[in-house]
């Protein structure tokens, strides 16, 4: 059985305000996801930035006790970058925190992945500041009505924005002069893994029947009732969903005898799930809360060569929809599932993977960001 160790790599310190040791970091990073949350866009970005500087990523407040001191926990991933996540109350009573974490008061970059940190622009002095922009927060489920006008206030003190897709890059480009289209990009050896000999994971090796899966969080951007509905016309198929819960509660999911819900795996081993996928799955909703998204995941999907078949989100339709299979409705998906088994056209399907893969990486995207950064930087 494939044993899922990314989470033990880490050194866990529970610092107090009164016996912290400051450090002199080169970037200070805030981040609405967690460091060891789904390993997404900040994480690969973001590490690959920390071999050449020194980053501290700041987190959303875990929160504390109304007896509790302010404190903090430092995880240190490497020697050049440690994550803090705060134990305060809210986003502002961070700034209390961090001279006792940041040795300097000026720092080079601050990079900002969302607006909701924006009370903190005043916390540091930043020489130049970055927004990447993933996604459009605001429209989540359960964002706050504040989060226009902590963007609108991001994005007036920024210098570069970024943006994860075409569709955010167009809405963004609107509202500041230095706007930079970076969409979602993929490690493609590490999904590659995919198509050579490793072990398949345990508890999906005893699936009999065909197998269409989806890694990434399982949240109001997921279509549950398309998912409900192609499952219960196509019995045979196993509907594979990998990923945590947000945002929506465990009664919320469908439960049909071929629908199966493994939770969170870490992203060493998602290739050795992908392995086991017969087609790869985007079951998105159409919503608010799609309108802008870029998924990561498409590509490393296409990194395992596994025919693909999404709902048709925006970015997908515009870049994709020569090779991805878009569906609108549970018969078209059971068609599609059908036709894609009994006979896809599996060589032009990799013949455009390659195409599209051939001009993206993570390595180049974060090159061309430090390029941009190093161009536009005070």
């Amino acid at each position: 059985m494939i044993k899922d160790t990314k989470k033990t790599n880490y050194k866990i310190t529970d610092k107090r305000l009164n016996t912290t040791s400051p450090a002199t970091y080169e970037m200070v990073v805030f981040c609405h996801l967690r460091w060891q949350f789904v390993y997404q866009r900040p994480q690969h970005i973001i590490s690959r930035i920390a071999k050449h500087t020194k980053v501290l990523m700041i987190e959303e407040p875990l929160g504390r006790g109304i007896e509790e001191e302010d404190s903090a926990n430092l995880i240190i991933i490497n020697n050049n970058l440690h994550v803090l996540q705060p134990k305060v109350l809210s986003i502002e009573a961070i700034a209390s925190l961090l001279p006792q974490y940041l040795k300097n008061s000026s720092v080079a970059i601050g990079w900002f992945y969302s607006a909701s940190f924006s009370p903190l622009l005043y916390a540091v002095n930043f020489d130049t500041i970055i927004y990447d922009c993933m996604d459009e927060l605001s429209l989540f489920k359960g964002a706050p009505e504040k989060l226009i006008l902590q963007e609108k206030m991001l994005i007036a003190h920024a210098d570069i924005v970024f943006t994860g897709g075409k569709s955010l890059y167009e809405s963004k480009k609107q509202m500041h002069h230095n706007v930079h289209c970076f969409p979602s990009s993929v490690d493609k050896s590490h999904f590659a893994k995919a198509l050579n000999g490793i072990e398949i994971p345990a508890d999906v090796a005893h699936l009999k029947g065909p197998v269409v899966g989806y890694f990434g969080v399982i949240d109001e951007r997921i279509n549950l009732k398309l998912l409900n509905d192609t499952a219960l016309l196509l019995p045979h198929i196993e509907f594979v969903m990998i990923g945590p819960l947000a945002k929506i509660e465990e009664c919320d999911l469908p439960r049909e005898k071929n629908i199966h819900y493994l939770g969170m795996r870490s992203y060493n081993i998602l290739p050795a799930y992908l392995k086991v996928f017969d087609i790869a799955m985007m079951p998105f909703a159409l919503n608010d809360s799609t309108k802008y998204i870029s998924p990561t995941k498409t590509l490393e999907y296409m990194a395992s060569e596994k025919p693909i078949i999404s709902t048709k989100i925006t970015d997908v339709v515009r870049d994709y929809s020569n090779c991805v299979r878009l569906i609108d409705t549970a018969d078209d998906f059971a068609k599609n599932i059908s036709f894609i088994l009994e006979k896809n056209d599996r060589a032009f399907m990799r013949k455009e993977y390659k195409n599209i893969l051939r001009n993206t990486s993570w390595d180049t995207t974060v090159d061309k960001m430090q390029f941009i950064i190093n161009t536009f930087a005070k």
